[in-house]
């Protein structure tokens, strides 16, 4: 009985001495990378250990007691931390919604502009926002919504209201602000990944749907959003692993005593209890909750998508 056969068509690039000399460069950049990600990601793991002590500064990690769970018993027990658990999920999904969403119309909107003397120009602009610091982008947002803003004199010019809105003393209103907020900073910068992957697919594709008879939404529909699709899969799959990164910018800048229970997240929570009130191992405990399920969301969303047959990110 014949042996198996070898595969010989599969190329294996070999690491040898002489090709580490052609590529010192990139072998230096690369390990330089490396060196960063340990010391700044991956060095720091170290401080987890505070969850599990009655951590104090003055002792250190060797000399604080070690309480086990205590930490994250008490979060749980803790009205404010599940309020809090809400908070930042209500307004994470919201951001990934809207954001999302809203990047991919976009990118589709521009990509149908034909001209250059326009859609140039437009591009440029969307792009500034992102550039913009929370404290900008919070200061515009509260000046446009105060009583004397501008939303409340359209609003008010249009008959549509008798007195101003207060926007940031009603519950209701804080979510869709963040939402909003979000949207209008990101979505510019968001679409260019979504630009790139439109113009590479092939034109002649158009052409020939084009002779069918197809219009422009069904060119989007049957051509644009299938060839971007394992980009829209990819993307998505890194978003929800950031949906407990609902922000804290936005919202402590813009929360205030009347929509605090709407407005605080996670991170206000880490910076309340970790710094206001120097218990340092409850603050670590709420960021090593927040990444597990950060973890937990990616790897969940990567099997959903392997199961289903999409793009995944391993």
């Amino acid at each position: 009985m014949a042996g198996k056969r070898k595969n010989t068509d599969v190329y294996t690039p070999k690491f040898t001495l002489k090709e580490a000399k052609k590529q010192w460069v990139l072998l230096v950049i690369g390990a330089a990378f490396t060196i960063y990600g340990l010391i700044f990601y991956y060095a720091p793991l170290v401080g987890w250990i505070m969850a599990f002590q009655n951590y104090k500064p003055k002792k250190g990690f060797l000399h604080s007691s070690f309480v086990g769970l205590e930490k994250f018993k008490f979060l749980f027990s803790d009205d404010a931390f599940i309020k809090v658990i809400r908070n930042t999920l209500a307004m994470g999904v919201l951001n990934l919604v809207t954001t999302f969403i809203m990047a991919i119309l976009f990118a589709i909107l521009l990509n149908e502009i034909k001209s250059n003397l326009i859609k140039k120009p437009i591009q440029t602009i969307s792009y500034l926002p992102h550039f913009l610091s929370w404290i900008i982008v919070t200061g515009i947002l509260h000046d446009a919504l105060s009583s004397s803003g501008i939303i409340n004199e359209i609003l008010m010019n249009l008959k549509l209201i008798d007195t101003p809105i207060n926007f940031f003393a009603n519950t209701a209103y804080f979510w869709p602000i963040v939402a909003f907020a979000n949207c209008w900073k990101e979505t510019g910068w968001n679409a260019i990944i979504y630009l790139a992957a439109i113009t590479a697919i092939d034109p002649c594709l158009y052409e020939a749907a084009s002779i069918d008879g197809a219009g422009r939404f069904s060119k989007i529909w049957f051509i644009t959003l299938p060839s971007i699709k394992p980009t829209i899969m990819i993307l998505l799959l890194m978003n929800i692993g950031n949906v407990l990164n609902a922000g804290f910018e936005v919202q402590y800048l813009l929360g205030n005593g009347l929509i605090k229970s709407v407005s605080d997240t996670i991170d206000i929570y880490v910076l309340t209890w970790g710094v206001g009130n120097m218990d340092y191992s409850l603050g670590t405990a709420a960021g090593i909750f927040k990444s597990v399920v950060s973890i937990v969301l990616i790897f969940g969303a990567n099997a959903l998508a392997k199961r289903a047959g999409e793009e995944r990110l391993f």
